[in-house]
């Protein structure tokens, strides 16, 4: 079976989108899948480039608030297109973006089955120019991506219920199958294993892993320290970089400044190694996101060993991971959040053995399942589209 990923970029950095399609890719080709890509050349120097290479294109005033966000759009070739989608038994299309769009009606007019994964919704985009909340804007994205992506596709892969909610309630043609982008075991250090060191002299480390952009809501653990008793005795660290780093950092000085923390919140990069070592030796570990399709980091981070506190959103699905209530709090609303903190940290017992529950939680989103999964429904989009259209030509 020949499978066509189609990603605006499949290699660029800090991406989930990027990260899961890589990952996706690597395990089907393990399975002896023929699987190439159609994307825009890689932005890193390492020699290694997609089967079909685009280049890539600026976005008009937009164009730094995109890349900020970890997204580099491809120009579309209409040759190349229709070579990559001559040579596909399948095409995969993994965002709903213009590029997307022109791949899909080369598949109609070259009848070729497309199937797609929904990664991201609307107000992923929007909420970086604050019109998240806009209900107009984000229904016609919504549309546009139903219409000219997703209706075209025999079958779209949800990584999450609170995902195909969404879609089911937007009336989407396709089939909707739920399956989790999964986890890599391969790429996990077992949580026995992974060596914890103390970051700092403060009694408690609390984390939190992610881009710093609006939706990510990294403010709103800031803005708890006001609320939370135990705030001087924190080290915040804030994993990972965005386009709100640096008004972060002023609002963490700030607190520094009022005496509400003690100690400086660290914001930094990280290798996945480290994340790892990281999450293991925090004591709480917060995800604050408000727009969120599956959220796997949050997994990542928390089958280490370490307690979560994960907002709850009806377009975030994270909280599904969360195995009491006291480990959800009401996005964006910091008092919540700081009564969440106080109460794990005022317990260090309970606690700990909350801790342990979680080092087996993410075996069921192993990645090999979910591989199997995208197989079968590789199998059943080519059985489907081609009764459809021999179904359509009898009837002619």
């Amino acid at each position: 079976m020949k499978i066509l990923f189609v990603v605006n970029n499949f290699y660029i950095k800090g991406n989930g989108l990027s990260n899961s399609a890589q990952r996706t890719v690597r395990h089907l080709k393990e399975r002896g899948l023929n699987v190439r890509i159609l994307s825009a050349k890689n932005p890193e120097e390492n020699g290694v480039e997609p089967e079909y290479r685009l280049e890539n294109v600026k976005i008009p005033v937009f164009d730094k608030i995109v890349r900020k966000q970890g997204y580099i759009f491809a120009k579309n070739d209409k040759k190349l297109i229709r070579a990559a989608v001559e040579w596909a038994d399948i095409i995969h299309l993994e965002e709903p973006f213009y590029l997307q769009a022109e791949v899909a009606k080369v598949a109609e007019k070259l009848n070729k089955p497309c199937v797609a994964t929904y990664h991201l919704h609307p107000e992923n985009l929007f909420a970086s120019i604050n019109f998240d909340k806009e209900p107009i804007t984000n229904g016609v994205t919504l549309w546009a991506w139903k219409t000219a992506v997703f209706d075209k596709c025999v079958i779209v892969q949800c990584p999450t219920e609170n995902a195909k909610r969404r879609l089911e309630e937007n009336n989407f043609k396709a089939k909707l199958v739920v399956i989790s982008n999964g986890l890599a075991g391969d790429e996990l250090t077992k949580a026995e294993d992974i060596k914890r060191e103390k970051i700092s002299s403060a009694k408690f480390t609390v984390t939190t892993i992610g881009r710093h952009s609006k939706e990510k809501d990294p403010v709103t653990i800031l803005r708890a320290m006001e609320f939370c008793k135990y705030a001087k005795d924190i080290q915040l660290v804030f994993a990972g970089r965005g386009p709100k780093t640096e008004s972060l950092k002023k609002f963490a000085d700030k607190l520094i400044k009022r005496g509400v923390l003690r100690y400086r919140p660290i914001f930094d990069f990280y290798t996945f190694d480290e994340l790892q070592t990281l999450a293991a030796s925090s004591d709480l570990y917060i995800h604050a996101a408000f727009i969120e399709v599956e959220g796997l980091s949050c997994l990542e981070a928390i089958r280490t060993g370490v307690v979560p506190i994960i907002a709850e959103h009806r377009y975030s699905a994270t909280s599904q991971f969360a195995l009491s209530n006291m480990s959800k709090f009401k996005a964006k609303d910091p008092k919540d959040l700081a009564s969440k903190i106080d109460y794990w940290l005022s317990d260090p017992e309970r606690r700990l053995a909350e801790a342990e529950k979680y080092k087996s939680y993410s075996v069921k989103y192993d990645i090999e399942a979910s591989i199997d999964e995208l197989i079968k429904m590789y199998i059943n989009a080519s059985k489907i589209f081609y009764r459809q259209s021999d179904s359509t030509k009898n009837s002619l």
